[in-house]
């Protein structure tokens, strides 16, 4: 039996071994905070700034020094699921362990937010980080604030006010974005993997990597060497003027590419999949991120890490 279905059926025999509740225990559940779950930390942040304290969130992947894409369901992470009255997905393949929870334990009371259908994305998008899309968190922010209206309306002028809130503070990161766009429009740029071209393309830069290579990587595939040669020459040649590369993703491939960075002086600038904590919200991040790049184009200057 797989990891997933194994958890699946542990959460089911939980929920059915469940003691019914009493009229007592669903009065105090009312005055509880709405139980959210987020598959990922970043979305979770933002539930958490529109909420208030009216919710209580766990983020599921969470830790910005682990490869996201061997992250393992565990029966606790499936109660939690199975538990919630919202849950907020990705979508696209990205975190489809979520799904499979929800079928297995339906619930009429929890509803579910899958990111990519905000977007009014196809299933066949071929790149599933979405959260370095300028328009993916304000679209969000007003998805959460409806669902917490219908599942509290006492609050809902509250939850509306705070996503309104969260999505003027964005201001900031839109402005850095314009400025990188109106100085360094057009210029090219490296890859490993597509986590952070959406930002790369609203700062107006050209990403040169193949995106085959891109997706081999994305997916634990070997890439062919006609793409290899090709991505060793952006920096042989000078074409690029940054590399962005998965910091939480990293093999024998990827510290190739980074060493022949290196040699071509070509500054890099790491991104992450999951927001890194503590200390960070959504904005301050895609800030932080955005900063980091300008370095890397204004000044030559690398961060690998934030």
């Amino acid at each position: 039996m797989g990891t997933v279905t194994l958890v699946l059926a542990l959460a089911v025999i939980g929920l059915a071994d469940a003691p019914a509740p009493i009229a007592s225990a669903r009065a105090r559940s009312a005055r509880k905070p709405i139980a959210v779950v987020a598959a990922e930390n970043q979305y979770g942040n933002v539930a958490r700034q529109v909420g208030g304290a009216a919710v209580r969130v766990t983020s599921i992947e969470n830790n910005p020094n682990t490869d996201p894409h061997t992250f393992e369901v565990s029966p606790r992470v499936a109660q939690q699921i199975a538990s919630a009255r919202l849950v907020i997905e990705n979508g696209l393949g990205y975190d489809s362990f979520v799904a499979k929870i929800e079928q297995a334990t339906p619930s009429r009371a929890r509803k579910t937010i899958v990111v990519r259908r905000l977007l009014h994305l196809a299933p066949s998008t071929p790149n599933p980080h979405l959260w370095y899309r300028p328009d993916t968190m304000p679209a969000l922010a007003e998805a959460l604030a409806r669902a917490f209206s219908a599942i509290e309306p006492a609050n809902s002028a509250a939850f509306h006010r705070r996503a309104e809130t969260f999505i003027a503070s964005l201001g900031p990161w839109k402005a850095a974005l314009a400025a990188i766009k109106h100085r360094f429009g057009g210029s090219a740029a490296a890859v490993t993997e597509p986590v952070g071209n959406d930002l790369l393309r609203a700062a107006g830069l050209k990403v040169k990597t193949p995106f085959s290579l891109q997706t081999a990587v994305m997916n634990g595939l070997d890439p062919s060497p006609q793409d290899v040669a090709i991505e060793e020459a952006l920096f042989s040649r000078h074409q690029v003027k940054v590399f962005v590369y998965n910091v939480q993703v990293t093999d024998s491939l990827t510290t190739q590419f980074l060493a022949d960075a290196a040699r071509a002086h070509v500054p890099v600038v790491g991104v992450y999949e999951t927001m890194p904590t503590p200390g960070f919200t959504y904005q301050s991040w895609m800030l932080a991120e955005t900063r980091a790049l300008e370095r890397a184009l204004a000044a030559r200057r690398s961060t690998t890490s934030l």
